[in-house]
């Protein structure tokens, strides 16, 4: 919602300044049709030259991010919280009950509690995997800590690559706004022998190109890839909380103390209360 507050913001400020200036639409209407079929259809061409199909099917679903926010709320982070506590728990206890959780997740009563968690594939693959790791190297816990670090990084580069390609596009449009305005300039010099009123407006057209490539540019284009690459890094600290705490846990600390870990490191914005959480941990253990 706020992000199409942004876009509406912006588009009465620029086309209402410029009507309270005296400027008049007419000629910019006029030409929008053609300019932004140059500028956008040559956008659109290098953005597909320059990313495959599914890097590209994967920026056209990402742009829906700049509207709804980060797919984790506080809720989730609490829930992941106390399903971690769980497992550890579990795990602490009875090495032989982990496993039966973290081999078949999708029958798991543990997993089960927070339908949102288990839906996510890579949440699940992440906490499975990486606490079957550690049972395999537990006397080396830099190594499973190392395996997930490199693994964290290579999804962050991954998700990152749609604002990277938004960015890119963003970057091109002014050039491309020059490259519509040159072809008005040409258009308006063969036409040079036409009266002033009728040259006015030919490049009055021209320069809508100008115009629109460094609107569409720094307006539109460059913000969404800002605020995308931010959702993407928000979305990122979700799965940074499994890291911190199983790796505190590979360190033999005590499984609150785990928890604490993973809670002080999410996102200010998100975090728990210490309160709530308690709550949260005390109702999940009844319900074991």
């Amino acid at each position: 919602m706020l992000g199409l507050v942004g876009i509406a913001v912006i588009f009465v400020m620029v086309f209402g300044g410029y009507i309270a200036a005296g400027g008049k639409l007419g000629i910019i209407l006029k030409s929008l049709p053609f300019e932004m079929m140059m500028i956008g259809g040559a956008a659109a061409g290098a953005f597909i030259i320059s990313n495959d199909g599914p890097s590209a099917k994967h920026t056209v679903k990402d742009i829906g991010k700049v509207f709804k926010g980060p797919k984790w709320k506080t809720q989730d982070y609490q829930d992941l919280l106390c399903l971690l506590h769980e497992l550890l728990r579990v795990g602490r206890q009875s090495p032989v009950a982990l496993e039966e959780h973290i081999e078949n997740p999708s029958e798991s009563s543990l997993f089960q509690r927070y339908p949102r968690i288990l839906g996510d594939r890579t949440a699940v693959e992440m906490i499975c995997d990486t606490l079957r790791s550690a049972s395999m190297n537990y006397d080396d816990p830099h190594q499973v800590e190392e395996v997930l670090e490199k693994r964290l990084e290579s999804m962050l580069h991954h998700n990152l690559h749609s604002s990277h390609a938004l960015q890119t596009v963003a970057d091109g449009l002014p050039a491309l706004g020059i490259v519509a305005a040159v072809l008005g300039v040409i258009k308006t010099m063969g036409s040079i022998d036409q009266p002033p009123e009728v040259l006015g407006k030919l490049i009055g057209g021209a320069l809508v190109g100008t115009f629109l490539g460094v609107f569409l540019a720094y307006g539109l284009v460059g913000p969404f890839a800002s605020k995308l690459k931010a959702v993407i890094e928000d979305e990122a600290a979700f799965y940074q909380m499994i890291r911190d705490v199983i790796v505190a846990s590979l360190y033999n600390h005590g499984v609150n103390i785990c928890i604490e870990v993973g809670r002080q490191g999410s996102p200010a914005h998100y975090r728990p209360s210490y309160e709530h959480l308690e709550e949260a941990l005390k109702e999940a253990k009844a319900a074991a």
